[in-house]
């Protein structure tokens, strides 16, 4: 017995027998009040009803994000040079490294808390929404945070539950509420609570408060499907429907409730790009450190020779050169690190952020991704994670609410073999037809539709508005079921003329086709019919229902059933049995016993119902279809197509979700099903050997490419192989199980708890190669999933919004999620790899011809550039072109990426940031750097370059190589441009424009902040030059060169390719076939190389 209620004092000893070795249970008091006067009570400590999503707080907000941030490799490394600029004196101001650290870190503090806020609001929410509690009799509100365990609340017809509540006593005579988990999953059907049978009666509030009691109860776990006393216990957010009000103890509160403890903790999300981008720096700081070493190195080598060292009129002595060597060498190491300090792009870290967080705009503003239905789009709650869109390699999907939703139609019926579908004339001429098998006066087919208006838990409630329920308008009531099945299954019978009008002190009442009122009494699923007669009515799936029944009556029902499974639709078989009253009298006297029973309970009733239901009957099957959301199918089919693999992962019964799977086309009729459940592994004691068994089996399989393999596997199962009991026979369950779901195309995994489903997402995250998995979901059963894994989707749909609140992204409808992935993800994926590869491509060009130029200057840490053009390189004249080439390029236009999704696979494993792309960016790079320097400098061996005689400085020469550079990297980016807007235009040819005004403007006026007037004129002089234009246009094209030869051969190559496709097609007419080849199977578009 998981939970007792216990009422003092004679109840009490009678529920505790057996108790004493219980372990791991908690005690709660009722009321607060304790059971004896005489015994001492000590009041247990419990935590309290508040919730908590959030990650930071107003006091640890600072310390722990700037701990999180500095946690970067790049900031950590900035933050160190900004210190050796403060305190040693190098050749730059701390300003130019010092300003993009702190805008970088200001920036991503911003965002972080902003979103962290947000979460706070929406925690506040819930905690501070008012509850009754029952104190003295009396009703006192209180806010939700201040609930604590063994409080008695009140909840009233359409609240949510607070915490976890032990269901006391409800405004119905039966003691029964109902209830709908719509934000937890999905599911908006009725489900119905009983309350515990010894408070039904205490209605009132000055009844309840009278109550003295315990509660004995397990200690907080997060199994849902072994939970304490599923029909008393009332989930955190669940809600009241259909009932005016409902008293509860609260037994589990705030973090302990069963649903947050399914929550996994929110951790930072790391994408691939930025664990590439860290691989990038460390080879670029690498790069870095051998630059200092050798220009370190040379310096002293260079100045060994004492004419290099000093000038002569300033000699140092042998003891002052000897004197603090080492900590020359060290400071003029960490002085070439701060001059070449600008090779690791600390502004890329901006215009990464800049770009994540207005990329995620376009997202929310997709109208093709908006719901009219609920008058919202998109919803972008994480931006870190836009490019990891354009990776995903498996998909984990919920079934109800997310694939499905969860409205079920009646789609047809068999008896005996005959199809009735659409219309009440095959069932009224199918007697006519085929000669009706009477049974007690009643037709095969009165009998079936008999029993669908009557096997059911399905009852009527005035009509109102019901959240999640389909009214009748022609009448005025409503059918609330805790299955939407069993709903569907009237509704079908209604449709050819029986209703289902009720049920009233155990009378059931319907209309039948002739429109005559009749009253029948039920005795559990007992029905009294026709002068005394009883008959048995079962229903259920069609692996519980043909063992129980004549074998020769399977065939012709079986066939129906088999095709209506491949058509995606849920079945259901159909069967009864006459009983006599003795009969009768034995089962309902067993029954009772087995009820009564404190061990055992359920292998007893189960034994009960086994011996009663067989040598049945059967009469036919029902096939009803769970409408599939709009697209899903073709959504599922696209995600394939552009090789993810797709697991579905669901709570649902195995049948349920294997005819859901065949719907969706998740599971092809060619594929072979691998099944891993309580069903094929039994219930024996070595059920460890059995699993180990067909996991070597399946294993062991000669696995073919041709063939599709699916894998089934349900919680119980799962939990075998994930934790094996200490004496199994094999302990390597889990890498043999990973290895036949990576082989398999698709996996469908059911009676998944929550925490089930975020540790199949941590098992295939974990795997060799760690691939991108993405987890989709409606409910809050679907967070701890989301969470878990690398991209989490929510679904906003009419249900709860916790599982759109928790995710990095949340959608309308599972459909959205193909234009999601195939066109922005693909897009964000290629903008931001091509923003890296360009900013560590534009910051070598920078930084190679700084590090060349210390040869020529005796290694003296003298800049090549002016300190204005070091910290405006990054931040102004180079950074906007590629801020918004990064936001609006479209290499591929958007409608062809969505219509084919195999071009997603040539950007997936992170295809663009692989050392080969990088190592090619390295060497443009490296050699146009090399053109810059040695261009320039074999122009200036021509000493004069000025019609007057005059020669140009070192400046001139730094502010060629710059002028070349500036140009060169932004023209190769409108080289790489595909998509013109005008803002492109605007950016590229504003920059250039802006760079040379700035440089007129800077060099055009006496500043008189600065020490010394270096720049002054320099451009403009620079510019008087026919020879300097020359070369700037010559070092441009000859830079550019290469790039513009790929491009071209590219362009030959695509056109050849072109022309060979339509060549292809015109030699089609010689075919058989005139106009339009066929299409293979399977091929949604013509194939004109059909064999």
């Amino acid at each position: 017995m998981e939970q007792g209620l216990l009422p003092w004092p004679p109840l009490q000893r009678a529920l505790c027998a057996g108790e004493e070795k219980r372990v791991g249970t908690r005690t709660v008091v009722v009321g607060h009040r304790p059971v004896s006067e005489t015994d001492a009570y000590v009041a247990q400590k419990f935590c309290d009803n508040r919730i908590v999503s959030s990650k930071y707080t107003l006091w640890n907000f600072l310390p722990k994000n700037l701990f999180e941030q500095f946690r970067r490799i790049a900031n950590f490394y900035f933050l160190i040079i900004f210190l050796v600029q403060v305190i040693v004196d190098t050749p730059t101001s701390p300003v130019t490294s010092g300003l993009p650290l702190f805008f970088v870190i200001t920036v991503t503090a911003i965002k972080q808390g902003y979103e962290d806020w947000l979460r706070h609001r929406a925690d506040n929410e819930v905690n501070k929404s008012n509850v009754f509690i029952v104190e003295n009799a009396k009703q006192v509100q209180k806010e939700s945070e201040k609930i604590k365990v063994g409080d008695i609340v009140e909840v009233k017809a359409d609240e949510t539950f607070p915490c976890d509540l032990i269901f006391l006593a409800s405004s119905s005579v039966d003691g029964t509420c109902y209830v709908t988990t719509a934000s937890l999953d999905g599911e908006s059907n009725f489900k119905t609570h009983y309350a515990v049978r010894d408070t039904t009666v205490l209605c009132t509030d000055e009844a309840i408060d009278a109550l003295t009691a315990t509660i004995e109860c397990e200690q907080p776990q997060p199994d849902l499907y072994k939970s304490l006393g599923p029909e008393n216990l009332l989930l955190k957010g669940a809600t009241l429907k259909n009932t005016k009000k409902i008293y509860g103890v609260a037994v589990y509160t705030g973090m302990e409730t069963k649903m947050a403890l399914n929550y996994q903790g929110k951790s930072q999300k790391r994408s691939a790009v930025e664990k590439s981008i860290n691989a990038f720096l460390i080879v670029y700081l690498c790069i870095l450190l051998s630059k200092a070493t050798v220009c370190t190195t040379l310096k002293y080598v260079w100045q060994s020779n004492p004419f290099n060292d000093e000038p002569w009129y300033n000699e140092k002595t042998k003891k002052e050169r000897e004197t603090f060597k080492v900590l020359r060498m060290f400071t003029d190491f960490l002085s070439f690190m701060v001059l070449f300090n600008f090779i690791i792009p600390v502004s890329m870290y901006v215009t990464v952020e800049m770009q994540k967080f207005l990329g995620s705009f376009f997202i929310s503003w997709d109208k093709e991704m908006y719901d009219e239905e609920i008058k919202e789009g998109a919803l972008v709650n994480t931006s870190d994670l836009n490019e990891e869109l354009g990776q995903v390699e498996y998909v984990f999907t919920d079934k109800t609410g997310t694939l499905t939703e969860n409205s079920m139609e009646f789609i047809e019926c068999c008896i005996d073999g005959h199809k009735y579908k659409d219309c009440i004339s095959e069932v009224d001429g199918f007697s006519q037809t085929d000669g009706p098998l009477k049974y007690y006066g009643k037709s095969r087919e009165e009998l079936f539709l008999r029993a669908l208006c009557l096997c059911h838990t399905v009852q009527i409630k005035e009509a109102d508005q019901v959240d999640g329920l389909i009214g009748h308008p022609e009448h005025r009531y409503t059918y609330i079921s805790s299955s939407p099945d069993e709903i569907a299954l009237v509704k079908g019978a209604e449709k050819y003329g029986f209703t289902f009008l009720g049920l009233e002190n155990n009378f059931m009442k319907i209309r039948n086709q002739k429109n005559e009122m009749e009253t029948l009494r039920t005795l559990q699923t007992i029905y009294n019919l026709l002068l005394g007669k009883l008959l048995l009515f079962c229903k259920g799936a069609d692996s519980s229902i043909f063992p129980r029944v004549q074998q020769e009556e399977i065939q012709q029902t079986k066939v129906h059933v088999d095709r209506n499974a491949m058509d995606g639709y849920r079945t259901l078989c159909v069967a009864f049995k006459e009983l006599t009253q003795k009969e009768y009298d034995k089962i309902d006297r067993q029954l009772n016993e087995a009820k009564m029973a404190l061990q055992d309970r359920e292998e007893k009733m189960a034994k009960v119902f086994e011996d009663t239901e067989a040598d049945m009957h059967l009469i036919g099957a029902t096939a009803v279809e769970d409408r599939l959301q709009e697209q899903s199918a073709e959504t599922i089919e696209a995600l394939h197509a552009a090789g993810m693999k797709v697991w579905v992962l669901t709570g649902d019964k195995m049948e349920t979700a294997k005819s859901t799977c065949y719907a969706c086309r998740l599971f092809q009729t060619s594929t072979e099903l691998l099944e891993l459940t309580a069903k094929t592994v039994g219930e024996s004691e070595r059920k460890e050997d059995r699993l180990h068994e067909l996991l070597m089996e399946y294993h062991k399989k000669s696995w073919t490419l041709s063939q599709e393999y699916g894998l089934i596997i349900d919680g119980s199962t799962l939990s075998l192989i994930l934790n094996p009991s200490q004496d199994s026979s094999s302990s390597n369950y889990k890498n043999i199980f990973l290895q036949i779901c990576l082989k398999c195309t698709a996996v469908l995994c059911c009676r998944m708890a929550p925490l089930q489903k975020a540790q199949i997402v941590r098992m295939v995250k974990n795997t060799k190669g760690s691939p991108i998995t993405l987890s989709i979901g409606d409910g809050a059963n679907d967070v701890s999933m989301i969470l878990e894994a690398h991209v989490g989707i929510g679904i906003k749909g009419k249900e709860g919004r916790q599982a759109s609140r928790n995710s990095d992204y949340a959608v309308p409808k599972f459909k959205h999620l193909r234009k999601l992935l195939l066109a922005h993800g693909h897009l964000y994926y290629v903008r931001i790899a091509h923003l890296v590869q360009y900013f560590f491509y534009k910051n070598l060009c920078f930084i190679l011809p700084q590090f060349l130029y210390q040869f020529f200057c005796g290694f003296s840490q003298q800049p090549l550039y002016d300190a204005a053009y070091l910290t405006m390189y990054n931040i102004c004249f180079t950074s906007l072109p590629i801020l918004a080439y990064s936001l609006l390029e479209q290499h591929i236009n958007i409608d062809t990426l969505t219509a084919d999704p195999q071009l997603y696979m040539k950007v997936s494993d992170n295809a663009m940031l692989q050392w080969k792309p990088f190592l090619y960016w390295t060497f443009l790079g490296a050699f146009e750097g090399l053109v810059f320097f040695f261009g320039v400098y074999f122009l200036f061996q021509n000493s004069s370059l000025e019609d007057n005689g005059k020669v140009f400085g070192n400046w001139t020469f730094g502010t060629i190589v710059f002028t070349v550079l500036v140009f060169t990297v932004t023209l190769k980016l409108a080289l790489d441009t595909r998509f013109w807007t005008w803002m492109n235009h605007f950016v590229i040819w504003g920059s250039l424009a802006f760079y040379v005004f700035f440089s007129f403007f800077w060099g055009g006026v006496i500043w008189p902040f600065l020490k010394q007037q270096r720049m002054y004129f320099v451009f403009a002089h620079m510019l008087t030059s026919v020879s300097t234009w020359l070369a700037i246009i010559l070092l441009i094209f000859i830079s550019l060169f290469p790039e513009i030869l790929l491009i071209v051969l590219k362009n030959i190559k695509e056109k050849s390719h072109q022309v060979r496709n339509k060549i292809i097609p015109s030699s089609s007419n010689l075919l058989p076939w005139a106009g339009t080849p066929p299409t293979r199977p399977g091929c949604s578009k013509p194939c004109p190389a059909w064999p």
